[in-house]
């Protein structure tokens, strides 16, 4: 992931229904040219951030299992109102079905409990090493630093005794065995 659009997850069902917020400042860089006269969320970042918030849901509910979750396909998307900035965008996601590779969501927005934003999306989940083994140690590295991410936006989030383990041997192994 190469940005956060997530400032906090609220709430948290693993599997089942996620619910984060994203508080949109003058300071995103985009909305200089988003407009310069009318600065608002440009959609596709609206988007984003209900994709964002899906593919929390999904790692939290396999325990981190695959270190890639992207987006597959976006249906039935509706824009209904700007997000400006000094608004709030709370966008939830809930698990409508799931098979061995794909999680279907549905997914809304919204600005002080009026609807902005809904879709239907579909994630597509899965590992690298399992086509070329030899990214296996990347996979590891990738679910690694989205349990330090997930950790600072869910910070209730508490990992079972096998990611803490996990994480602290992954830290110690990336820093050529010191101890963070």
């Amino acid at each position: 992931m190469r940005f956060t659009l997530l400032d906090r997850i609220t709430q948290l069902e693993p599997g089942v229904r996620i619910e984060a917020v994203k508080n949109l400042s003058l300071a995103e860089e985009y909305l200089a040219d988003h407009f310069p006269l009318f600065p608002v969320m440009p959609g596709v970042l609206m988007l984003e951030a209900m994709t964002q918030a899906g593919a929390w849901l999904i790692r939290a509910g396999e325990d981190f299992a695959h270190s890639m979750v992207v987006l597959s396909e976006a249906k039935n998307v509706k824009y209904a109102d700007f997000v400006k900035p000094g608004q709030t965008l709370t966008v939830s996601a809930e698990i409508l079905s799931q098979d061995e590779h794909e999680t279907r969501l549905k997914a809304q927005g919204f600005i002080a409990g009026v609807p902005t934003v809904s879709a239907r999306l579909v994630l597509r989940r899965y590992n690298r090493a399992t086509t070329h083994p030899v990214y296996a140690v990347s996979d590891e590295a990738t679910r690694l630093g989205m349990r330090r991410l997930f950790a600072i936006l869910y910070p209730s989030y508490q990992p079972d005794a096998t990611s803490a383990t996990e994480m602290a041997t992954s830290s110690h192994l990336a820093n050529g065995g010191v101890i963070t």
